[in-house]
């Protein structure tokens, strides 16, 4: 089923609607699909280098604004589903303690999550479960996104076909790399 909604995704690329396809994608990626936006904004970029971009802004509105939808989904399902769940379980205190963690550090889980490979759909919605604030979440989502797809409209518009095979199988943990390090040079910072 994955391979035919990647093949369906990619044939996406070569139609007038593919601006369209993308925001469509990059919109559902963020809260339900299990696509990843990048598998149709490689092949647009390479086909209208020129577009790189656009093509980037779009993907980053589309996906910022998915992941709004993700986050309602959060709030709204953790309400009347999860909590009532917990509390048969007797673990509502434990999500509580949970969510007071997450959201200490959430806006960095969004940050990392909106750049590297994990899925950013998790994030969202557990971003909207714990009742992570709405504006820091947004703002994240929009550094971490922006970031993501410039970089990979950056790289393909000035390296063209060449990069394409760098950046769909190690762009992501160059990115997760780059977290890792990002991270320990705080806590370094933090403990020095």
């Amino acid at each position: 089923m994955i391979r035919t909604l990647y093949d369906w995704t990619i044939s996406l690329a070569r139609t007038r609607y593919a601006l369209w396809a993308l925001a469509v994608v990059a919109f559902a990626e963020s809260s339900v699909f299990p696509i990843p936006p990048d598998v149709l904004m490689i092949p647009m970029i390479l086909a209208a280098p020129r577009r790189a971009f656009v093509i980037a802004t779009v993907a980053t509105l589309a996906s910022v604004a998915g992941g709004v939808l993700g986050y309602a989904i959060g709030a709204g399902l953790y309400d009347t589903l999860g909590r009532p769940i917990l509390e048969f379980y007797g673990r509502a205190a434990d999500f509580e303690a949970f969510a007071t963690r997450y959201n200490a550090y959430g806006v960095w889980a969004v940050l990392i999550a909106g750049v590297t490979p994990f899925p950013f759909k998790v994030i969202t919605i557990a971003s909207g479960a714990t009742g992570m604030a709405l504006g820091p979440f947004v703002a994240a989502a929009v550094v971490a996104r922006a970031l993501r797809f410039f970089v990979v409209a950056a790289l393909l518009w000035r390296f063209g076909e060449p990069i394409r095979a760098f950046i769909e199988r190690r762009l992501g943990l160059m990115f997760a790399l780059f977290c890792a390090l990002l991270i320990g040079g705080f806590a370094l910072v933090r403990y020095l």
